[in-house]
């Protein structure tokens, strides 16, 4: 069987062996990540400016604790491997 992309044909095999590749890559990294993390990891992690634009869209809700303000990471992981449209 081949998968025909617009810009090539692939087998099924070798479709299947890339996508469980990039699965486990995105895992592994994942694995490692902390549950919650603070507004100043996330700045330094995904940049302030997509932190507070996904905030201001309502894409992320921070969860706010007295004198802390942390982000779950696998939202904003998420929010990091969508491909967005800015225009």
């Amino acid at each position: 069987m081949t998968l025909h992309f617009s810009d090539k044909a692939v087998s099924y095999e070798t479709f299947l062996g890339d996508l469980t590749a990039r699965l486990a890559k995105a895992l592994r990294e994942d694995k490692r990540d902390a549950e919650f993390i603070s507004q100043r990891t996330a700045y330094k992690m995904f940049g302030r400016g997509n932190v507070d634009r996904w905030r201001k869209q309502g894409k992320v809700k921070p969860c706010k604790r007295p004198g802390v303000v942390e982000y779950c990471t696998a939202e904003l992981r998420l929010l990091q491997r969508t491909e967005q449209d800015y225009f």
